[in-house]
Protein backbone atom coordinates (compact mmCIF):
# COMPACT_ATOMS: atom_id res chain seq x y z
CA UNK A 1 0.00 0.00 0.00
CA UNK A 2 1.13 3.52 -0.74
CA UNK A 3 1.72 5.64 2.34
CA UNK A 4 -0.27 8.87 2.33
CA UNK A 5 -0.09 11.74 4.81
CA UNK A 6 -3.16 14.00 4.89
CA UNK A 7 -2.44 17.34 6.54
CA UNK A 8 -5.74 18.51 8.00
CA UNK A 9 -7.42 15.12 8.16
CA UNK A 10 -10.31 16.19 10.40
CA UNK A 11 -11.61 18.88 8.05
CA UNK A 12 -14.21 18.60 5.31
CA UNK A 13 -11.77 17.68 2.54
CA UNK A 14 -9.39 15.63 4.67
CA UNK A 15 -12.00 13.45 6.35
CA UNK A 16 -13.78 12.83 3.04
CA UNK A 17 -10.47 11.77 1.51
CA UNK A 18 -10.01 9.28 4.34
CA UNK A 19 -13.48 7.85 3.75
CA UNK A 20 -12.70 7.11 0.12
CA UNK A 21 -9.04 6.12 0.49
CA UNK A 22 -8.67 4.16 3.74
CA UNK A 23 -9.24 0.72 2.22
CA UNK A 24 -6.58 1.06 -0.47
CA UNK A 25 -3.90 3.25 1.13
CA UNK A 26 -1.86 3.37 4.34
CA UNK A 27 -3.08 6.70 5.71
CA UNK A 28 -1.78 8.92 8.47
CA UNK A 29 -3.57 12.20 9.22
CA UNK A 30 -2.83 15.31 11.21
CA UNK A 31 -5.44 17.27 13.14
CA UNK A 32 -5.45 20.26 15.46
CA UNK A 33 -8.57 20.89 17.54
CA UNK A 34 -10.82 18.10 16.33
CA UNK A 35 -9.50 14.60 17.06
CA UNK A 36 -10.87 11.89 14.81
CA UNK A 37 -10.83 8.14 14.97
CA UNK A 38 -10.91 6.60 11.52
CA UNK A 39 -10.67 2.84 11.18
CA UNK A 40 -7.38 1.68 9.63
CA UNK A 41 -5.94 5.18 9.98
CA UNK A 42 -3.31 6.60 12.35
CA UNK A 43 -3.12 10.24 13.41
CA UNK A 44 -0.98 12.94 15.03
CA UNK A 45 -2.12 16.14 16.74
CA UNK A 46 -0.24 19.11 15.28
CA UNK A 47 -0.90 22.83 15.61
CA UNK A 48 0.67 24.21 12.44
CA UNK A 49 0.45 27.78 13.72
CA UNK A 50 2.33 26.91 16.89
CA UNK A 51 5.29 25.00 15.54
CA UNK A 52 5.90 24.14 11.90
CA UNK A 53 8.82 21.85 12.73
CA UNK A 54 6.43 19.17 13.97
CA UNK A 55 4.90 18.59 10.54
CA UNK A 56 8.33 18.58 8.88
CA UNK A 57 9.64 16.03 11.39
CA UNK A 58 6.56 13.87 10.84
CA UNK A 59 7.08 13.88 7.07
CA UNK A 60 10.76 12.98 7.46
CA UNK A 61 10.00 10.22 9.96
CA UNK A 62 6.99 8.66 8.21
CA UNK A 63 8.28 9.11 4.64
CA UNK A 64 4.94 9.05 2.78
CA UNK A 65 4.91 8.56 -0.97
CA UNK A 66 2.21 11.25 -1.14
CA UNK A 67 1.49 14.29 1.03
CA UNK A 68 -1.96 15.89 0.66
CA UNK A 69 -2.01 19.42 2.08
CA UNK A 70 -5.61 20.53 2.73
CA UNK A 71 -5.06 23.21 5.38
CA UNK A 72 -5.99 26.85 4.82
CA UNK A 73 -7.29 29.55 7.13
CA UNK A 74 -11.07 29.36 7.43
CA UNK A 75 -11.57 33.14 7.56
CA UNK A 76 -10.91 35.25 4.47
CA UNK A 77 -11.70 38.34 6.56
CA UNK A 78 -9.15 37.50 9.26
CA UNK A 79 -6.48 37.04 6.60
CA UNK A 80 -7.26 40.58 5.45
CA UNK A 81 -6.69 42.03 8.93
CA UNK A 82 -3.86 39.76 10.11
CA UNK A 83 -1.37 39.34 7.29
CA UNK A 84 1.13 37.53 9.49
CA UNK A 85 -1.26 34.64 10.07
CA UNK A 86 -2.00 34.27 6.36
CA UNK A 87 1.68 34.57 5.39
CA UNK A 88 2.76 31.97 7.91
CA UNK A 89 0.02 29.38 7.36
CA UNK A 90 -0.36 29.67 3.61
CA UNK A 91 3.13 30.57 2.41
CA UNK A 92 5.89 29.74 4.89
CA UNK A 93 4.55 26.37 6.02
CA UNK A 94 3.64 25.38 2.46
CA UNK A 95 7.13 26.31 1.28
CA UNK A 96 8.71 24.24 4.06
CA UNK A 97 6.46 21.27 3.26
CA UNK A 98 7.28 21.45 -0.46
CA UNK A 99 11.02 21.51 0.28
CA UNK A 100 10.91 18.47 2.56
CA UNK A 101 8.68 16.61 0.09
CA UNK A 102 11.26 17.27 -2.61
CA UNK A 103 14.05 15.94 -0.37
CA UNK A 104 12.34 12.64 0.40
CA UNK A 105 10.78 12.29 -3.08
CA UNK A 106 7.15 12.61 -1.95
CA UNK A 107 4.45 13.80 -4.33
CA UNK A 108 2.65 16.90 -2.98
CA UNK A 109 -1.04 17.48 -3.66
CA UNK A 110 -2.15 20.97 -2.62
CA UNK A 111 -5.57 22.63 -2.52
CA UNK A 112 -5.65 26.22 -3.70
CA UNK A 113 -8.57 28.53 -4.45
CA UNK A 114 -10.54 30.45 -7.07
CA UNK A 115 -9.73 33.59 -5.06
CA UNK A 116 -6.46 33.93 -7.00
CA UNK A 117 -8.53 35.60 -9.76
CA UNK A 118 -9.92 39.15 -9.75
CA UNK A 119 -13.48 38.17 -10.64
CA UNK A 120 -14.73 39.48 -13.96
CA UNK A 121 -18.39 38.72 -14.49
CA UNK A 122 -19.45 36.60 -17.40
CA UNK A 123 -16.53 34.22 -17.88
CA UNK A 124 -15.06 31.04 -16.49
CA UNK A 125 -11.36 31.14 -15.74
CA UNK A 126 -9.06 28.52 -17.24
CA UNK A 127 -5.55 27.59 -16.15
CA UNK A 128 -4.22 29.92 -18.89
CA UNK A 129 -5.77 33.03 -17.34
CA UNK A 130 -3.47 35.28 -15.33
CA UNK A 131 -4.20 35.41 -11.57
CA UNK A 132 -4.64 38.81 -9.94
CA UNK A 133 -6.23 38.38 -6.49
CA UNK A 134 -8.02 41.31 -4.87
CA UNK A 135 -7.88 40.14 -1.22
CA UNK A 136 -5.03 38.99 0.99
CA UNK A 137 -6.32 35.45 1.30
CA UNK A 138 -6.09 35.10 -2.47
CA UNK A 139 -2.67 36.76 -2.57
CA UNK A 140 -1.18 34.32 -0.08
CA UNK A 141 -2.78 31.29 -1.72
CA UNK A 142 -1.29 32.40 -5.05
CA UNK A 143 2.10 32.74 -3.38
CA UNK A 144 1.69 29.27 -1.92
CA UNK A 145 1.20 27.92 -5.45
CA UNK A 146 4.34 29.73 -6.55
CA UNK A 147 6.55 28.43 -3.73
CA UNK A 148 5.45 24.87 -4.47
CA UNK A 149 6.35 25.25 -8.14
CA UNK A 150 9.68 26.87 -7.24
CA UNK A 151 10.73 24.19 -4.75
CA UNK A 152 9.27 20.92 -6.05
CA UNK A 153 8.69 19.25 -9.38
CA UNK A 154 6.31 16.44 -8.41
CA UNK A 155 3.21 18.36 -7.39
CA UNK A 156 -0.47 18.69 -8.21
CA UNK A 157 -2.15 21.98 -7.34
CA UNK A 158 -5.94 21.98 -7.41
CA UNK A 159 -7.80 25.29 -7.46
CA UNK A 160 -11.26 24.70 -6.06
CA UNK A 161 -14.15 26.70 -4.59
CA UNK A 162 -17.07 26.67 -2.12
CA UNK A 163 -16.56 23.04 -1.13
CA UNK A 164 -19.72 21.44 0.22
CA UNK A 165 -21.08 18.01 1.02
CA UNK A 166 -23.10 15.79 3.34
CA UNK A 167 -20.82 16.66 6.23
CA UNK A 168 -20.95 18.59 9.50
CA UNK A 169 -18.03 20.74 8.28
CA UNK A 170 -19.80 21.90 5.10
CA UNK A 171 -20.00 25.54 6.15
CA UNK A 172 -22.26 27.23 3.61
CA UNK A 173 -24.80 24.45 3.09
CA UNK A 174 -24.98 23.65 6.80
CA UNK A 175 -25.53 27.33 7.61
CA UNK A 176 -28.39 27.58 5.12
CA UNK A 177 -29.99 24.27 6.10
CA UNK A 178 -29.77 24.79 9.87
CA UNK A 179 -31.24 28.30 9.72
CA UNK A 180 -34.09 27.40 7.37
CA UNK A 181 -34.88 24.25 9.33
CA UNK A 182 -35.48 26.49 12.36
CA UNK A 183 -37.48 28.99 10.27
CA UNK A 184 -34.78 31.63 10.60
CA UNK A 185 -33.86 34.18 7.93
CA UNK A 186 -30.60 33.84 5.98
CA UNK A 187 -28.97 36.55 3.88
CA UNK A 188 -26.59 35.11 1.26
CA UNK A 189 -24.97 37.41 -1.28
CA UNK A 190 -26.59 37.75 -4.67
CA UNK A 191 -23.54 39.33 -6.31
CA UNK A 192 -20.81 36.77 -5.57
CA UNK A 193 -20.53 33.97 -8.12
CA UNK A 194 -18.49 30.76 -7.79
CA UNK A 195 -18.52 27.19 -9.03
CA UNK A 196 -19.42 25.20 -5.85
CA UNK A 197 -17.69 21.84 -5.57
CA UNK A 198 -19.00 18.60 -4.10
CA UNK A 199 -16.32 17.32 -1.73
CA UNK A 200 -16.91 13.71 -2.77
CA UNK A 201 -15.95 14.68 -6.32
CA UNK A 202 -12.67 16.09 -5.03
CA UNK A 203 -11.91 12.87 -3.16
CA UNK A 204 -12.53 10.80 -6.29
CA UNK A 205 -10.39 13.18 -8.33
CA UNK A 206 -7.46 12.90 -5.92
CA UNK A 207 -7.53 9.11 -6.17
CA UNK A 208 -7.48 9.32 -9.97
CA UNK A 209 -4.62 11.84 -9.84
CA UNK A 210 -2.60 9.40 -7.75
CA UNK A 211 -3.44 6.45 -9.99
CA UNK A 212 -2.51 8.32 -13.18
CA UNK A 213 0.37 10.29 -11.60
CA UNK A 214 -1.06 13.56 -12.90
CA UNK A 215 1.17 16.57 -12.24
CA UNK A 216 0.75 20.30 -12.62
CA UNK A 217 -1.83 22.99 -11.80
CA UNK A 218 -5.52 22.39 -12.50
CA UNK A 219 -8.94 23.79 -11.80
CA UNK A 220 -11.16 21.39 -9.87
CA UNK A 221 -14.66 22.71 -9.27
CA UNK A 222 -18.27 21.91 -9.97
CA UNK A 223 -19.82 22.80 -13.31
CA UNK A 224 -22.40 25.41 -12.26
CA UNK A 225 -21.52 29.11 -12.01
CA UNK A 226 -23.97 30.39 -9.41
CA UNK A 227 -24.29 33.08 -6.73
CA UNK A 228 -24.77 32.26 -3.06
CA UNK A 229 -28.41 33.38 -3.07
CA UNK A 230 -29.37 31.06 -5.93
CA UNK A 231 -27.36 28.25 -4.31
CA UNK A 232 -29.42 28.73 -1.15
CA UNK A 233 -32.66 28.76 -3.14
CA UNK A 234 -31.77 25.47 -4.81
CA UNK A 235 -30.95 23.92 -1.43
CA UNK A 236 -34.22 25.13 0.08
CA UNK A 237 -36.27 23.74 -2.76
CA UNK A 238 -34.65 20.30 -2.53
CA UNK A 239 -35.04 20.11 1.24
CA UNK A 240 -38.57 21.62 1.15
CA UNK A 241 -37.65 24.68 3.22
CA UNK A 242 -39.38 28.06 2.96
CA UNK A 243 -37.59 30.06 0.28
CA UNK A 244 -39.21 33.26 1.57
CA UNK A 245 -36.75 33.08 4.48
CA UNK A 246 -33.87 33.63 2.06
CA UNK A 247 -33.17 37.35 1.68
CA UNK A 248 -30.64 38.32 -1.01
CA UNK A 249 -28.07 40.97 -0.12
CA UNK A 250 -25.37 42.75 -2.09
CA UNK A 251 -21.77 43.38 -1.12
CA UNK A 252 -22.63 47.02 -0.42
CA UNK A 253 -25.46 46.00 1.92
CA UNK A 254 -23.61 43.25 3.79
CA UNK A 255 -20.05 44.48 3.98
CA UNK A 256 -17.19 42.05 4.58
CA UNK A 257 -13.73 43.08 5.78
CA UNK A 258 -11.99 41.46 2.83
CA UNK A 259 -13.08 42.50 -0.66
CA UNK A 260 -14.75 39.68 -2.57
CA UNK A 261 -14.47 39.27 -6.34
CA UNK A 262 -17.74 39.37 -8.23
CA UNK A 263 -17.29 36.11 -10.13
CA UNK A 264 -14.46 33.60 -9.89
CA UNK A 265 -16.12 30.68 -11.64
CA UNK A 266 -13.58 28.13 -12.88
CA UNK A 267 -13.46 25.92 -15.96
CA UNK A 268 -12.33 22.41 -14.93
CA UNK A 269 -12.60 20.77 -18.34
CA UNK A 270 -8.83 20.29 -18.67
CA UNK A 271 -8.65 18.06 -15.59
CA UNK A 272 -11.94 16.35 -16.44
CA UNK A 273 -10.54 15.34 -19.82
CA UNK A 274 -7.28 13.99 -18.40
CA UNK A 275 -9.02 11.99 -15.67
CA UNK A 276 -12.08 11.02 -17.71
CA UNK A 277 -14.21 12.39 -14.89
CA UNK A 278 -17.14 14.81 -14.74
CA UNK A 279 -17.66 17.12 -11.79
CA UNK A 280 -21.22 17.42 -10.51
CA UNK A 281 -23.40 20.36 -11.46
CA UNK A 282 -25.28 22.08 -8.64
CA UNK A 283 -28.45 20.02 -9.05
CA UNK A 284 -26.63 16.69 -8.84
CA UNK A 285 -24.48 17.92 -5.98
CA UNK A 286 -27.48 18.99 -3.92
CA UNK A 287 -29.23 15.72 -4.75
CA UNK A 288 -26.18 13.86 -3.44
CA UNK A 289 -26.24 15.58 -0.05
CA UNK A 290 -30.03 15.11 0.11
CA UNK A 291 -29.64 11.38 -0.53
CA UNK A 292 -26.75 11.07 1.98
CA UNK A 293 -27.85 12.88 5.16
CA UNK A 294 -25.33 13.41 7.96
Amino acid sequence: MQKILIIGGSGLVGSTLVKYMKKDFDIHITYNKNPVDFQNTSSTKIDLMKDSTEILNLIKKWKPEIVIHTVAHSSVDLCETDHNVADYLHVKITKDISIICKKINSKLIYFSTDAVFPGELGKKYTENDIPDPINYYGKTKLRSEQVIMQNHDNYTILRTAVIYGAHTRSRFTDWIKSKLKNNEIVDPHVDQFNTPTLVDDLAKVVIKIIQKDVRGLYHATGKTCINRYEFAIQLAKKFSYDIELIKPVTASEKIQKAPRPTSTCLDSSKLEKILEFNFSDINNGIKFIYDNPT
